[in-house]
């Protein structure tokens, strides 16, 4: 959703991205995670898939992983859109975040079987993706944070109409496939 709404010309900004960022060599997460885990730093790397199997199997070092990134990836978040007067959305994967109570949360609902398929399309193997989605909210957890609820359980056709909709769009939105 996040490409339909900067298709259309919204300032969006994912929260993933972000952390890819503070987990970089120069970033600030990286110290800790480095000393916490150091296993899972390859060529002065942080190896996310590798940080992944420790952190998504274990509720303790995910939680870990949190304190030490969280805070770095909210504060550029909220840099980033300190000034911009237009509408901005910020993708989080998460309930709780850093951004403060004046951010509305719109939630993107698929099925849990949906999730499942689609992660393994991407290229996750079935095991990782379910231990993710294990990791993460319930879907009616999700459904109960939200302020607006956008389906996604069909097409990406049917999500840009949804979005096009929303947005009073005059044509139609696409997003790279």
């Amino acid at each position: 959703m996040r490409q339909l709404l900067e298709a259309a010309g919204v300032v969006t900004i994912d929260a993933d991205s972000v952390g890819h960022l503070v987990l970089q060599s120069d970033g600030p997460a990286f110290a800790d995670v480095a000393a916490r885990w150091p296993h899972v730093v390859r060529d002065g790397e942080v190896h996310r898939p590798s940080l992944a199997a420790l952190v998504f199997g274990d509720a303790d070092e995910l939680a870990a992983l949190e304190s030490m990134t969280h805070p770095h990836i909210f504060e550029t978040i909220k840099a980033r859109v300190e000034g911009v007067a237009a509408p901005v959305a910020v993708e989080v994967p998460l309930l709780s975040h850093g951004l403060g109570d004046e951010w509305r949360r719109i939630v993107v609902d698929s099925h849990d079987e949906v999730r499942l398929q689609r992660a393994i399309e991407r290229g996750m193997s079935e095991e990782d993706a379910r231990s993710r989605i294990a990791a993460q909210p319930s879907r009616s957890e999700w459904l109960a944070a939200a302020d607006l609820v956008v389906p996604n359980h069909t097409t990406v056709e049917v999500l840009e109409a949804t979005v096009c909709r929303m947005l009073s769009c005059p044509t139609a939105l696409s997003i790279r496939r």
